[in-house]
């Protein structure tokens, strides 16, 4: 089991950067595959990015280019650099891992908020 604690989020304005953290407890790391999802008030919870353990990575079609999403197997760390930050990506920010070759098996963080307003 992981267990996994999102940091960082905060308010921003627009064009600014944030950096979101998110540090996971457990056994396996290493192994699972990483991503960041998030929800804002009203709407689905959307794709951010993925990253799996061999380091490829999948962006949600509304952050490439402004998004990276980066991990430290040695630190148990997971990682979203967030850059030219818009209003539209003001929402609860989810960290999340999942096993390579089962997806149902799944770990979730509590969230972090990130406001994007002038």
């Amino acid at each position: 089991q992981v267990q996994l604690v999102e940091s960082g989020g905060g308010l921003v304005q627009p064009g600014g950067s944030l950096r979101l953290s998110c540090a996971a407890s457990g056994s396996g790391f290493s192994i699972y595959a990483v991503g960041w999802s998030r929800q804002a008030p009203g709407n689905q919870r959307e794709l951010v990015a993925t990253l799996t353990s061999g380091g490829t990575s999948t962006y949600g079609d509304s952050v490439k280019g402004r998004f990276t999403i980066s991990r430290d197997n040695a630190k148990n760390m997971v990682y979203l650099q967030m850059n030219s930050l818009k209003p539209e990506d003001t929402a609860v920010y989810y960290c999340y891992v999942y096993h390579p070759y089962d997806e149902s098996i799944n770990y979730w963080g509590q969230g972090t908020q990130v406001t994007v307003s002038s």
